[in-house]
């Protein structure tokens, strides 16, 4: 019988029971220096986009609050990745501060009910149909910008006067050119990563200054 480990059967399921070659000096070189490379370009891409547009995100925070003090309550939405950040927005916003926030790719049985029985296309737009009110605020988030059914979700929700806000990628997309939204801030990248880590830092930094404006202390 073969040696377990060593039959190429074993050797599939089981690879770190043989001896693996060693990686070379400069492949570790490497493999250590990328992750500080790939940090140093979101560092980059954070800076040209929070310099570049703090007024515009003051005034986006200042927006939020409103909503906030006038009873209202934020929709966040978003694909893929991105309806991970829209729950991560909403839940910071809910349970971190105990603020009225909703992600509508959570309810999956709405999603994909109207998926299948409507279109994909608009499973944001019914829950703003159902759920958005005057005042409420909007926040859809993309990478590429381009996404129909959030392109949808923020006509509905201007046709029923909520704030709208966009958080975009790479150059926009049709977020940024067709002005869909009030508020369209664009991390200017290629790299779905980089775009990726760049908005979780900008919905961070909304959530803490809306607290602030909150508080009654000034966004800056």
């Amino acid at each position: 019988m073969t040696e377990t480990g060593r039959d190429p059967f074993s050797q599939l399921l089981y690879p770190m029971l043989s001896e693996q070659p060693s990686a070379s000096a400069a492949l570790v070189d490497a493999l250590a220096a990328a992750p500080l490379e790939k940090a140093a370009e979101s560092d980059r891409l954070r800076r040209e986009l929070i310099e570049g547009h703090a007024e515009e995100i003051a005034a986006c925070a200042q927006r939020v609050a409103q909503c906030f003090r006038g009873g209202g309550r934020l929709l966040a939405c978003g694909n893929g990745g991105s309806a991970t950040s829209a729950a991560d927005l909403a839940a910071e916003l809910l349970h971190g501060r105990g603020l009225p926030a909703l992600c509508l790719t959570n309810e999956v049985a709405v999603v994909t009910a109207v998926a299948n029985d409507v279109s994909f296309d608009d499973v944001f737009a019914r829950q703003v149909i159902a759920l958005g009110r005057r005042g409420d605020v909007l926040v859809a988030i993309s990478t590429s910008g381009n996404s129909e059914n959030l392109l949808r979700a923020a006509s509905e929700a201007r046709r029923r006067e909520l704030a709208t806000i966009g958080i975009s990628g790479d150059g926009g997309g049709r977020m940024a050119a067709e002005e869909a939204f009030d508020h369209c801030f664009v991390v200017r990248s290629s790299s779905v990563h980089r775009i990726q880590e760049v908005q979780t830092t900008l919905c961070h930094l909304l959530v803490e200054l809306v607290q602030e404006s909150l508080e009654g202390r000034a966004c800056a």
